[in-house]
């Protein structure tokens, strides 16, 4: 996913960036930077550190598989989802990679749900990397949120040792969604000190 991402800022004609990721996509914001140093202005990683993390999706899968994608209205999917995800934030957040299917009949996962259910014990693996990247990083995490715990500073350090933590209060893992103000200000002070 990192290389995907190197190949869309070359073909946009993009120089280098401040790259930034939440949970999964901050997997990839790190990979990208470790991989592409030269391109990566800075990197923001939110609620997702290096560790290696214990499975805990499968009844997101399960959830998903049980859709019948055929389903007449976006109410009907959610309802389905509803039943086996009862927390409203990822019930939401899964809503919106639902999208209408070519043609407008039936629906279609915007996402790629076989290949990250094959690859879920690789997405869950620590960063490993030869490279430490020595540009600045932001690490954010919810208060809320066991994601990253004070302990794993010392890893992200290792890879990241410019990193520095801050912690968003009132939010748990879906910091952006549930703290938009807040994660918007320390993006801005991030990007402002560069």
């Amino acid at each position: 996913m990192a290389s995907d991402v190197y190949e869309m800022l070359q073909a946009l004609h993009i120089g280098s960036a401040v790259i930034i990721g939440h949970s999964m996509g901050a997997r990839v914001a790190m990979c990208f930077s470790l991989a592409y140093p030269a391109v990566t202005d800075g990197l923001i990683a939110v609620d997702m550190a290096t560790k290696k993390y214990e499975r805990g999706h499968d009844d997101i899968f399960a959830a998903l598989e049980a859709v019948d994608l055929n389903a007449g209205s976006r109410k009907e999917v959610e309802n389905i989802l509803a039943k086996r995800i009862p927390d409203e934030g990822t019930l939401q957040f899964l809503m919106k990679n639902l999208s209408r299917r070519e043609g407008g009949i039936g629906f279609e996962w915007k996402m790629n749900l076989p290949v990250i259910k094959a690859n879920y014990e690789t997405i869950l693996q620590p960063i490993a990397s030869e490279i430490v990247y020595q540009g600045p990083v932001l690490f954010i995490r919810g208060g809320n949120s066991n994601y990253v715990a004070d302990e794993d500073l010392a890893d992200i350090k290792k890879f990241f040792p410019y990193a520095e933590l801050a912690t968003v209060a009132g939010a748990g893992h879906w910091v952006h969604a549930e703290r938009p103000d807040a994660i918007l200000t320390l993006i801005e002070q991030f990007v402002a000190e560069l």
